[in-house]
């Protein structure tokens, strides 16, 4: 374990996030989340009665189908377990991402699109992670591209540089994939 030993505590709430890409036949790329929260103990819920330790209390699913510029082309949701019966009524709302790019602004389109009381906070706060999930299935896609094409090459140093440590302006990483920046 990465992390130093922990304190002695007990287990009360898990959470598994599982995320997968995917390249189509048709040349568009399906990321699908699965997400699926469980309790260590019963506990009374509105809706469904007793929920036993273990049984899920959230199940959902999502899928974006994007295109190789991470323009979203297709959105489906899914919820199979949730505490009340109205949640799963605000899955059909995220197909209103569809052409939606992932990028700059992608939080603020969420927002506008499934925001609030249309969509849920469980979706909703999957599909940041999936948008990295994207990124990471279409990165050979774009890498070649960039290969291959100059200005593609630019796109990928503007929009990557500053972006986390390892390509900050002045990184050897930043340095060795697209040579020293000229001052400007």
């Amino acid at each position: 374990m990465p992390l130093t030993e922990p304190a002695e505590r007990e287990p009360l709430h898990r959470r598994d996030i599982t995320m997968h890409g995917y390249r189509r036949a048709d040349g568009l790329f399906d990321i699908e989340g699965h997400l699926v929260d469980t309790k260590s103990y019963p506990f009374a819920n509105l809706d469904r009665g007793t929920i036993a330790p273990g049984e899920a209390l959230h199940g959902m699913w999502l899928r974006l189908t994007v295109d190789e510029d991470l323009v979203i082309t297709a959105c489906e949701a899914a919820t199979d377990f949730s505490p009340y019966a109205i949640c799963p009524m605000a899955a059909p709302n995220f197909a209103a991402l569809a052409g939606v790019r992932i990028g700059p602004g992608f939080t603020r389109a969420v927002k506008e699109k499934v925001g609030g009381s249309l969509g849920c906070t469980h979706l909703r706060e999957m599909l940041a992670q999936m948008a990295t999930v994207a990124f990471q299935t279409i990165y050979p896609v774009r890498r070649k591209r960039e290969m291959d094409d100059p200005a593609a090459a630019d796109a990928a140093r503007a929009r990557m540089v500053g972006t986390c440590l390892a390509y900050a302006p002045d990184s050897p990483i930043v340095t060795e994939r697209w040579g020293k920046a000229e001052p400007g």
